[in-house]
């Protein structure tokens, strides 16, 4: 499925005391479990005009400094708003997330066996009169107000950005100094706005020490994610994880190159204890390679199995929670689906960003490519035993060099110095120079 351009869906995050981070930017989150310290977490389930959107946020402060501003296609109802539960990003998270399997080299010198053990490893109301004369003069209506959960929601409508930031200041919101500008796009659109703000009162009453995620459902031809609202006071480049969920197929961007992250290679056995120095270097590296605006693709898989499966699949009431509603009824909800037996395909895209890099908001499309991918590491434990025998004096010979090879996979993927890699490799580390290239091309 392929769709065009404008904007589905941003969001523009703003306190009332201190400026706070918010989803796109402005939040604090947590992705790949301890890898990525300042980013943020969004699934998007579609299908056709369908789109159901969870907004998952990290925010540290005082629950009534929280807001949150999200342009929409139009204005929603009560029944299109629901909280979310935060286990379910965490479920996403710990599926996709890249991880590294091992293996365990057997004895040279016994028969031949295939056992392979594997592992996987991989976050002030004013008076009504006065308010709605102030509004009209601002260009800015209220179009609905609910409260879904603990949160305090309006719909507004803008005619114009400096109105609608006015409105917002107003009304006791902290506003970046580039707002006006990032929310012009979106009233040229004739986008509502979503604002959300905590009920303390109702917030108190769910138990929850944290906020949970705001979901969203709407119909819109136009497939996107703009990104360029949550740069309005950003301070540098941020990350942003996405869970693209889709009957079938591959999803990817349609205006910013996509690219597949570096995958399906032997490291070392130190880089067990080091995968998130490791895995960041990696994404780093490929992410200058291709000039700091590429979006990398690090999962995807049909989600009624997986290969390793780092986590456990979802079910089909977790499914249903995140927004899949295409399927058939069954009667064991909780149950996951087996082989190949739910049409859901999970894309997890991982994008570093920043207004020069990505002057536009990201575009997505569904492609018909259904092969499976993900950031997989492999760690090959050598045989470590005593026995004699010319197989096990060819496999010392070739572990040897297989060592020497994870080393310059290490060096190539991480731009780390070899010298630095090395030392972590214990006895295993590689002596004297590397064979030139060409004289192994005749071997």
């Amino acid at each position: 499925m392929r769709t065009a351009a404008a904007c589905a869906f941003a969001v523009l995050a703003v306190a009332f005391a201190t400026p706070a981070r918010a989803f796109c930017g402005f939040f604090v989150g947590k992705a790949d479990g301890q890898l990525f310290n300042q980013s943020s977490q969004v699934a998007i389930v579609r299908d056709g005009d369908r789109t159901v959107i969870t907004m998952g946020n990290d925010f540290k402060g005082e629950m009534d400094e929280f807001a949150l501003v999200v342009p929409v296609p139009s204005v929603l109802t009560r029944d299109q708003i629901h909280v979310g539960e935060r286990r379910l990003l965490e479920r996403l998270d710990a599926y996709s997330a890249p991880r590294l399997v091992e293996y365990t080299d057997e004895d040279p010198c016994a028969v031949r066996r295939y056992p392979m053990a594997l592992a996987a490893s991989p976050r002030a109301k004013k008076d009504s009169l006065a308010a709605m004369q102030s509004e009209k003069a601002l260009g800015v209506t209220v179009e609905a107000a609910y409260t879904v959960g603990e949160y305090d929601i309006v719909l507004l409508s803008a005619t114009q950005s400096q109105g609608l930031e006015t409105w917002l200041r107003d009304s006791g919101y902290h506003i970046p100094p580039r707002a006006s500008a990032a929310l012009a796009p979106y009233i040229r659109q004739q986008m509502k706005f979503f604002v959300a703000r905590v009920n303390i009162k109702e917030q108190r009453k769910t138990g929850y020490q944290e906020l949970r995620p705001i979901q969203i459902a709407f119909e819109s031809p136009r497939f996107m994610l703009p990104i360029r609202l949550g740069m309005a006071n950003a301070d540098g480049p941020q990350d942003l994880i996405i869970y693209a969920i889709t009957p079938n197929g591959r999803v990817e961007s349609s205006n910013y190159q996509t690219v597949k992250i570096p995958s399906d290679v032997e490291v070392p056995e130190f880089i067990q204890s080091e995968f998130g120095d490791f895995y960041k270097a990696t994404f780093a590296k490929s992410w200058r390679e291709h000039g700091r605006r590429a979006i990398a693709t690090e999962y995807v898989w049909n989600m009624g199995f997986c290969d390793p499966c780092s986590a456990p699949p979802l079910s089909q009431d977790e499914l249903r929670q995140l927004g899949v509603f295409w399927f058939e009824n069954r009667e064991d909800r909780s149950a996951p689906y087996r082989l190949g037996g739910v049409p859901v395909t999970l894309t997890r895209l991982h994008v570093r960003y920043d207004a020069q890099h990505f002057p536009e908001d990201l575009m997505f499309q569904q492609t018909g490519d259904q092969q499976s991918f993900q950031g997989r590491y492999i760690i090959r434990h050598p045989w470590r035993g005593e026995s004699s025998c010319s197989e096990a004096t060819a496999y010392r010979e070739r572990l040897s060099a297989r060592h020497r090879t994870e080393a310059e996979t290490v060096a190539s993927l991480t731009g780390w110095d070899i010298a630095r890699i090395r030392p972590r490799m214990g006895p295993d580390a590689p002596h004297g120079a590397p064979i030139p290239w060409w004289k192994k091309l005749w071997r």
